[in-house]
């Protein structure tokens, strides 16, 4: 069976010879394992005693397995641990149009640990558990051993994210850029490719003093890029949804580059379908939705109606009420009565994806 065209390809080189277009790149972050531990495959509805109140990790890549078969996705983010399982034991992707793809550093500010949880409000270290070789391969492959570093087909992702969180502190940020640096270096030579995400400061310190928080993400997203020459950025950014006007100066700013927004945490579905169709409004051209698809009642569902959002088939509201539709026919119990899921809640900054 031929491989099938990846969509993602195809909307990239769309979009960057036609930056008017209405393509749009929808992620499913499925890499919450990195972060959340017990609690990243979400809650079970079905509860066997108050200490198994989780999903199993089996159970979260059940769900990949059926959201990356319906297709209505452009890429799947995973661990490095679910990438060698689905991606390269199982090869799921090998007759989909989605591209796999790997968180490849796990920085101390989103380990969410349950109880403590303080990393979270600590000046984030760099680090990375995951090589770029593990996340093409699965291990580490030796160059005198295989060939297999040597040829442009990999097995596993070729594709990855670079998380970055600079909180305005010199001797705090320096590093981070560093390993981004250093990162970039190494996926140039194994011809890696990448997306970046930058987050807001995560020190209550830093946030305070910077007055502006959205203009100083914007700030830092074209001053990070500046120092890299085109054909070794990043394919597109992933940032918090800013304030329509940030957003849109941004887009103007440099159309070769392509803006993503974060779904942030859970809320209402109108929340999520809002936020895509506000974030394309303005001039995104990519959403990398995590908590908000992995709470949903059904996710494979609440996917396909963000979809038709994204590819301007629905409106958001219109999506809230055909998603209801959909739970009703499934016998599936909503969370909130529809007209509490039509409401949007209060902006909040996001934290994650």
């Amino acid at each position: 069976m031929d491989t099938p065209q990846k969509s993602l390809d195809t909307k990239i080189d769309r979009i960057r010879s036609d930056p008017s277009c209405r393509d749009f790149i929808l992620v499913d972050a499925k890499d919450a394992d990195m972060a959340f531990g017990l609690a990243a495959p979400g809650t079970s509805s079905e509860p066997i005693a108050e200490s198994q109140t989780f999903r199993t990790i089996e159970s979260y890549r059940e769900q990949i397995l059926g959201i990356v078969e319906d297709g209505h996705i452009d890429i799947m983010l995973m661990s490095a641990s679910t990438n060698a399982q689905l991606t390269i034991d199982w090869q799921i992707f090998k007759s989909s149009s989605v591209t796999p793809a790997v968180r490849m550093n796990d920085t101390t500010d989103i380990w969410l640990s349950a109880g403590t949880g303080s990393y979270s409000t600590q000046p984030p270290l760099p680090f990375s558990t995951c090589t770029i070789k593990e996340a093409q391969h699965g291990w580490n492959p030796m160059e005198e051993k295989t060939n297999a570093t040597k040829s442009d087909t990999v097995p596993g992702a070729n594709l990855g994210l670079f998380s970055l969180t600079l909180n305005d502190q010199a001797t705090v940020d320096q590093p981070i850029l560093n390993a981004y640096k250093n990162f970039r270096l190494d996926a140039e030579q194994s011809k890696f490719k990448h997306f970046l995400e930058i987050f807001y400061p995560n020190c209550h310190e830093s946030r305070s003093q910077i007055p502006d928080l959205d203009r100083f993400i914007a700030d830092q997203a074209t001053r990070c890029l500046a120092g890299i020459p085109q054909k070794n950025r990043p394919l597109f950014l992933k940032i918090p949804y800013l304030r329509p006007a940030v957003m849109e100066q941004l887009a103007a700013y440099d159309k070769s580059l392509i803006i993503g927004v974060l779904g942030g945490s859970s809320g209402t579905t109108c929340d999520a379908f809002t936020l895509a169709a506000n974030a394309k409004k303005y001039g995104a051209r990519a959403a990398i939705f995590g908590r908000k698809i992995n709470s949903a009642e059904d996710q494979r569902s609440f996917v396909r109606f963000l979809r038709a959002v994204t590819d301007d088939e629905l409106s958001p509201d219109e999506a809230v009420r055909g998603y209801h539709a959909e739970l009703k026919k499934k016998s599936v119990l909503p969370k909130r009565e529809l007209h509490d899921d039509l409401l949007q809640t209060p902006r909040v900054e996001p934290t994650g994806t």
